[in-house]
């Protein structure tokens, strides 16, 4: 696999792995440690070198499944964490980007991380209530220090974007991005571009919808986080199934799988993207590799460009609460 560069010169594999659903959020968590410690380690052989977690992801299990598979090999990757959460209880129940919490999650991430530095701290939501520049100057002592190598920040609008990198350059943007949620391109790609700071999309496969495996017909258990996200009702699924439909039959012609087609668009976008699709099996962490492989010519990239607008996406991304954490 190729390599891409984020901003500040961070180089990563063109494509990443996202590490969340292998402790949470879509469906019965993975019963054998083991095995999911072993996918983590078999990204390296496909190249990647990307891995993305966060405390709040269990909470806590994620990082320590990560720090635990990538300590032998930790100086081939590159780990990104996050911090933002009020964490109560084993319970997410608000924000929390004060200066002394922000110190307080990197040394524990550290030492769940099995790590002496983080190479990309993102917070994870804008906290309204603590100044952008106060949280850019936090990490920004916490580069200083060599704790951190480099800052993020994950679902900011443009002008929360240019008031932190003022205060302390920012690496890479994270925000859910894909054929189906189209929210950055209007005002965070283009500040992105303008100032040089890599994009990092998330849910790039749109929670599984856009790799055809995920119709009306399936259903989600309650421990699903798609059983309360209101574009996975069945309704919704049903009005979205054109968009995927058009994906199948461009994959079919190409002898490729929907996913690849879904990343393969997102790769062509621009050379500072790298998306992050998360999976709990090596043969998908194959495949997904292989989407740098995939060429779109002008036609279908632009065919492709068009088709959420065509084909209409319709019910949110997530329910209104969350909703109203991201863009600000």
């Amino acid at each position: 696999m190729h390599t891409r560069t984020l901003g500040q010169g961070l180089e990563v594999s063109a494509v990443g792995l996202g590490a969340m659903g292998m402790s949470q959020s879509y469906g019965p968590n993975p019963g054998d440690r083991d095995e999911m410690i072993a996918v983590l380690r078999s990204a390296v052989d496909h190249g990647v070198t990307f891995y993305d977690t966060a405390e709040s992801y269990g909470p806590y299990d994620n990082e320590e499944l990560v720090g635990e598979a990538l300590a032998p090999i930790r100086d081939q990757v590159t780990i990104a964490t996050k911090f933002g959460w009020d964490i109560q209880g084993g319970q997410s129940v608000g924000l929390n980007s004060r200066p002394e919490q922000i110190r307080r999650v990197a040394e524990e991430s550290l030492t769940r991380l099995r790590t002496d530095r983080i190479d990309l701290f993102y917070q994870h939501r804008v906290d309204p209530d603590v100044p952008i520049e106060d949280v850019a100057g936090t990490v920004g002592e916490l580069i200083t220090a060599g704790k951190v190598r480099h800052f993020g920040l994950s679902e900011p609008a443009a002008a929360t974007i240019r008031a932190a990198h003022a205060v302390q350059p920012l690496t890479a943007v994270q925000s859910e991005y894909s054929l189906w949620t189209r929210d950055p391109e209007d005002e965070v790609l283009p500040t992105l571009a303008e100032l040089g700071i890599g994009f990092v999309p998330f849910s790039p496969l749109g929670k599984g919808f856009l790799t055809g495996t995920v119709d009306t017909a399936t259903t989600f258990t309650d421990a699903d986080i798609r059983h309360r996200v209101p574009r996975f009702e069945a309704d919704n699924l049903a009005a979205n199934q054109g968009l995927v439909d058009h994906v199948k039959t461009l994959a079919d012609a190409k002898d490729v799988s929907p996913g690849q087609i879904a990343l393969a668009w997102l790769l062509a976008q621009q050379p500072w993207i790298v998306p992050i699709p998360g999976t709990r099996r090596t043969s998908r962490i194959r495949e997904n590799a292989a989407a740098t492989t995939v060429a779109l010519s002008a036609d279908e990239h632009a065919e492709l460009d068009t088709l959420a607008q065509r084909v209409g996406v319709h019910g949110d991304r997530y329910n209104s609460t969350h909703m109203s954490y991201v863009n600000r």
